[in-house]
């Protein structure tokens, strides 16, 4: 099958993780309008599942499926894309993808030179960037005539002052690209635009923290409508404690481990990325909805949600320190968005910066969760990567009118 442009053209935007693959078929018009969204995951496991909600119910659908590596993952979605009506518009697909170093950062085709230098970058992120090449190699393969388009998620961090992004190790490691990135770009880029449409350019462009919690987490200190700081580092393991991810920890727990355990770097490796943060402290689950419901019976799942929040608050004075103050905080993210304990936790005792929490609206998740009286506001936005990689295909290749962006 191949695809052609048809008067409304189509955008596939793709997300690809180490254990699934999230997609979002989006129609480009005067405006963006989404089609449908789905997920193909579980891949590695004995029994995956295959879901997808559309804009008409009836093709609305959840199964199982057989998902021994990404390989059959997206081979399952690429049959099913092809056995579709909606996908006969398809004009290009946008690839999430998490990191591209020094050299590339700006949303841009995909091209042959820059799949073999990101696979030369995937020491960088060895979670992410093989399963993200192979995506992209795989839709090549079976669509070749289809544009396909990078979206860096490191790309909003990029300007970031250098005394933000210099790590304090041998210079020599900063000319070979060892440096702060930080990630979660894609989620702060459509935040501080909405931010613009909701709030005014004033308060885009004020000193904005913003929270994307989730089972990756993180905060970035924005200002003028630029990343100033943000806790994810040189991969996104460093900062807030995560499900599964530690955050920042000593460096000097990596030798100790190594001589008492005889740990090596791959098994550390794995620890902090698949054995750590909520999951390592509580011994019971990744999931905060889990968390939140054992921490009256079993301390260990108490302690796992004190620490979430208690770092959270500690990032928040960190990063009004470096703007210089605060006027407004942005909650996001599955728990930013659908935790009102964990938001009410993580800005208790913040008077000092303003914060006043309206219990009402907190619980009832307002766009507005701070008082009439809060010297800076505090608000819960639902963040939306697909539309911002939708958004960045179609400003390459001229679709539709379609974005949203704030001026700079």
């Amino acid at each position: 099958m191949s695809f052609v442009k048809s008067p409304r053209p189509c955008v596939l935007t793709i997300n690809g993780g180490s254990s699934s693959i999230k997609f979002a078929l989006f129609e480009a018009d005067k405006q963006l309008i989404q089609k449908l969204e789905g997920k193909v995951e579980g891949v590695g496991l004995a029994e995956g599942t295959f879901t997808v909600k559309s804009l008409n119910p009836r093709e609305s659908f959840a199964r199982p499926v057989a998902l021994p590596d990404h390989l059959a993952a997206v081979a399952l979605l690429m049959d099913w894309i092809q056995e579709r009506a909606e996908f006969s518009g398809l004009t290009a697909v946008g690839h999430r993808v998490v990191h591209g170093g020094a050299k590339y950062w700006k949303p841009q085709r995909i091209t042959p030179e820059m799949i073999e230098e990101l696979g030369q970058l995937s020491p960088f992120d060895p979670d992410h960037l093989p399963e993200e090449i192979l995506l992209t190699v795989a839709f090549h393969r079976r669509f070749p005539n289809l544009t396909q388009i990078a979206c860096f998620d490191a790309a909003f961090h990029h300007d970031m002052p250098r005394v933000a992004r210099l790590l304090p190790i041998p210079r020599r490691y900063d000319a070979r690209g060892v440096r702060r990135y930080g990630f979660h770009g894609l989620s702060y880029s459509y935040l501080i635009q909405e931010l613009g449409r909701v709030a005014g350019m004033e308060a885009a462009k004020g000193r904005v923290i913003l929270a994307h919690l989730g089972n990756g987490a993180s905060l970035a200190a924005v200002l003028d409508g630029r990343s100033v700081d943000t806790t994810m580092a040189f991969t996104p393991a460093a900062g807030l404690i995560m499900g599964t991810r530690s955050g920042d920890l000593d460096p000097g727990l990596i030798s100790f481990l190594a001589r008492c355990e005889k740990m090596t770097p791959r098994q550390f490796d794995r620890m902090i990325n698949h054995e750590s943060g909520l999951i390592g402290v509580s011994e019971t689950s990744s999931d905060m909805r889990d968390l939140l419901g054992l921490e009256n019976e079993d301390v260990r799942a108490q302690e796992a949600v004190a620490l979430f929040c208690y770092q959270a608050k500690k990032w928040i004075g960190a990063f009004a320190a470096a703007l210089g103050g605060l006027d407004t905080l942005v909650f996001a993210g599955g728990i930013g968005e659908n935790a009102p304990l964990v938001r009410a936790r993580i800005c208790q005792g913040m008077n000092f910066l303003g914060i006043e929490i309206d219990e009402s609206r907190n619980r009832a998740a307002a766009g507005v969760i701070s008082t009439d009286s809060s010297r800076a506001t505090v608000r819960v936005i639902h963040t939306d990567e697909d539309l911002m990689i939708a958004e960045s295909v179609c400003q390459i290749l001229g679709l539709g009118e379609s974005s949203r962006g704030i001026e700079t």
